[in-house]
């Protein structure tokens, strides 16, 4: 019998280097939100306390009602971006490498603009000015221009719009090592290529589908800019109420308490998400 060789001291070194920077920039910080969160809010100052005032004020029906609204808005943006996504990436991956390549570069050129960029962009594209209404008045498609912005559905694009290039080049590695035997099997076999692809392709990248559906919804759970451009204030995101809260009302404890309560349901969330995507084992 071969005995296990023990770990040498950069083996221990690489181990250790991981959960010391996840303790610094995740355990740290979250402790004193934590804590934060039970402090008593006094003349000005934050006065060290135990209290449950804060986590019951966010219990109210308009935080509550924020809660989930952030929650549908972040579920509906990933499964629009992946529903899109996944037949696009699908038929990526069967093109020419060259062509997949400037599709690749075209998508990371995406991805370097930032949020505040989008959202001021389709907030002018969606204006009754300068928007899209207005080459379809040109058309003869609409009586008079209009103002798509802000409203929910611009709202709900914005957001399937910055989610779409992730969950891209998250399902990308995953088609890309498919056989392509796979499906033409099916096909030999008398299956339409749509049903091949229902039936064969999706199943067999289940687990990646999941991981990008959880992957975009945190993602949007924490959209900040968007809400606020491209939406009305009945559509802003807990987010957005959290800064409202810590910067506006200068109420730190509130904030803290409402971040902790919406990483809780987050969590659950991608849990219970990850409990019914693992396959059932069969019975020994």
């Amino acid at each position: 019998m071969i005995g296990v060789k023990p770990r040498g001291p950069s083996q221990h070194a690489a181990s250790v280097y991981p959960a010391l920077m996840l303790i610094v920039f995740f355990v740290v910080p979250f402790g004193i939100m934590l804590a934060m969160s039970f402090f008593r809010r006094g003349a000005g100052l934050y006065e060290p306390a135990f209290e449950l005032g804060n986590y019951a004020r966010f219990l109210s029906p308009f935080f509550g009602q924020a809660l989930g609204f952030s929650v549908l808005l972040a579920g509906m943006a990933a499964l629009v971006s992946v529903a899109v996504a996944f037949p696009f990436t699908y038929l990526m991956t069967r093109m020419r490498r060259r062509v997949q390549v400037r599709w690749l570069i075209f998508i990371l050129s995406v991805l370097s603009l930032s949020e505040v960029i989008i959202g001021f962009s389709w907030s002018l594209l969606l204006s009754r000015t300068a928007g899209l209404s207005n080459i379809l008045l040109w058309l003869g498609l609409l009586d008079k221009p209009e103002a798509w912005s802000p409203s929910f559905p611009a709202l709900l694009l914005g957001l399937c719009y910055v989610g779409f290039p992730y969950t891209v080049l998250v399902l990308y590695p995953a088609l890309s090592r498919l056989d392509p035997e796979l499906p033409e099997a099916s096909r030999m076999l008398g299956a339409s290529p749509l049903r091949s692809f229902f039936s064969v392709v999706v199943p067999v990248l289940r687990n990646s589908i999941i991981s990008a559906v959880i992957m975009v919804f945190v993602f949007n759970l924490g959209a900040y800019v968007l809400p606020q451009v491209l939406g009305k204030p009945q559509h802003w995101t807990l987010s957005v109420l959290i800064t409202d809260q810590a910067v506006m009302q200068a109420n730190m404890p509130f904030a803290a308490a409402m971040a902790i309560f919406l990483m809780v349901v987050s969590l659950a969330l991608v849990g219970l998400t990850l409990m019914l995507g693992q396959e059932k084992r069969p019975a020994r």
